[in-house]
């Protein structure tokens, strides 16, 4: 799925209206309907009190009201005093004025709240801080202890990735409902606080000026990942999916070797080879027996394999440099690069130059502030991370909620699947196997990227569910990608 900016699906919008075409005011309703939808199947409540602002935000808070009090429920209607309301706001404040008393919100107005507070002050065009009145009524609001539901976008946070957005009055929603697409800001750890549990429903706008309107910012959807899954042949053998090397392991970390090799065996890679230190040949025999051993102290050749992974609790010691130096200057296959490998890089930026193109790197947020600086939020690590991949022609995996797989061209894929659950030592690992299993079995570096990610979340997702987050190890990952794997089959 696209992702755009504010302006872009503005202008989306307004070629929607004119090449459906279709009114402003019956794309709002249309638009409304669909938050009603999602009202009347996601929530209990019966009653609802209703914030509208003096534009459109405010005018498809207006056409719920009026959607949601003629099927029964008890509705009261605030909205801001302005002396610039939109055209279509103004229509819905009078369609609305037959059925209830909508009240304009001034300081002498107490406020009655009902079960479930709706938020459509402010929409996601907002470009400055909310003060005055307008903050003064989203505190109140925020301080209820009633749940929000926002209409588009929590209204004070602005649509856009910058860093002004929480500087202001911010509604802190319990569901914010967003119109079509999701915004930018929603994948940010910032804003979390606001968004609260956030979906998207569509409004049918034009599919001609989606297809045409050009954006480096992305987000992963099944339909995406259903293509890309290749099918086993009935007449393949081993050898047809690839040979995978990882380099992995020291003494005390040898599990998060074990944990990549599993999980590069259990992504279907035809054989995979362990290279570790020799104190590890008995463990790695032992806990992978489907695995291949490579104990020596040097790697003489690389050419019968067709992927690497290097860096799970190799360390950082001399030794482990010397491996590391020697693998990176003789691979001319793809590279996944992981933990200690990125450690060993961050103390020595010239093994940059050394990379083959569109390696693949996977750091967690502090592995990256070591390779590209401290950064002061998340919008900024983003950004340094786009940079990062350009300037050196890598595929960067950053990991975390919404893992951001950032391609050389300086596009943006944000990964929807994976839980709090998976945040426990060795989860990085295990996603090191899957993609170095996957480039190994035959895909291109960035669908490997995308696909590797897509399916660690989901297998996470699934032992949660069944396992419940606080249970879930990595090891539990590893056992769960079957049934990943079952749903991507099926979709």
């Amino acid at each position: 799925m696209k992702l755009f900016s504010v302006k872009q699906i503005a202008e989306i919008d307004s070629f929607t209206i004119k090449n459906e075409p279709v009114s402003s005011i019956d794309l709002m309703e249309r638009a409304s309907y669909k938050i009603f939808e999602w009202i009347t199947k996601n929530t209990i409540f019966s009653s609802f009190t209703i914030f509208a602002g003096f534009g459109n935000n405010g005018g498809d808070g207006l056409a719920v009201a009026r959607m949601l009090l003629k099927n029964g429920f008890k509705v009261n209607v605030y909205y801001l005093e302005s002396e610039k309301y939109s055209p279509d706001f103004l229509i819905n404040l009078k369609r609305l004025k037959g059925l209830c008393k909508p009240v304009m919100l001034t300081k002498k107005i107490r406020l009655v709240f009902n079960d479930c507070i709706f938020d459509a002050l402010f929409g996601s065009g907002l470009t400055r801080p909310v003060a005055g009145a307008a903050a003064e009524v989203i505190r109140k609001i925020n301080n209820s202890g009633k749940p929000v539901v926002a209409v588009d976008i929590p209204s004070g946070l602005m649509g856009e990735y910058n860093s002004e957005n929480n500087s202001g009055a911010i509604i802190k929603a319990t569901n914010t409902v967003s119109l079509q697409f999701p915004k930018l800001s929603f994948f940010f750890s910032e804003n979390n606080e606001f968004t609260g549990d956030w979906c998207v429903v569509p409004i049918g706008l034009h599919k001609d000026a989606i297809s045409r309107t050009s954006t480096k910012w992305h987000l992963t959807t099944e339909d995406d990942i259903a293509t890309m899954l290749k099918a086993r042949s009935r007449f393949a053998n081993k050898g047809s999916y690839g040979h995978a090397l990882i380099y992995a392991g020291s003494c005390g970390k040898f599990g998060a070797g074990i944990l990549a090799a599993r999980a590069c065996i259990h992504s279907g890679a035809g054989l995979t080879t362990i290279h570790t230190t020799g104190d590890g040949a008995g463990i790695f025999q032992s806990a992978v027996p489907e695995a291949m051993g490579d104990y020596s102290e040097r790697m003489v050749s690389l050419e019968k394999y067709n992927a690497i992974a290097a860096g799970p609790g190799i360390g950082t010691s001399q030794d482990a440099v010397a491996r590391l130096k020697g693998l990176l200057t003789k691979a001319k296959v793809p590279l996944v690069l992981d933990a200690d490998a990125l450690n060993l890089i961050a103390s020595d930026n010239k093994l940059l130059k050394i990379l083959p193109p569109e390696t693949i790197i996977t750091p967690h947020p502090r592995e990256f502030s070591r390779l590209a600086g401290e950064s002061r939020n998340s919008y900024e690590m983003l950004d340094k991370a786009v940079k990062y991949a350009i300037k050196n022609k890598l595929i960067v995996v950053l990991k975390g909620a919404f893992t951001r797989i950032i391609l050389p061209d300086g596009s943006v894929y944000f990964n929807p699947t994976g839980n709090p659950g998976m945040a426990k030592g060795g989860s990085g690992d295990v996603l090191t196997g899957i993609i170095v299993s996957l480039m190994a079995r035959g895909y291109c570096a960035e669908d490997a990227a995308k696909l590797g990610v897509y399916l660690h979340g989901l297998a996470g997702d699934i032992a949660a569910r069944e396992l419940t987050p606080e249970y879930v190890s990595a090891g539990d990952i590893i056992s769960y990608l079957c049934h990943a794997f079952k749903k991507v089959y099926s979709l």
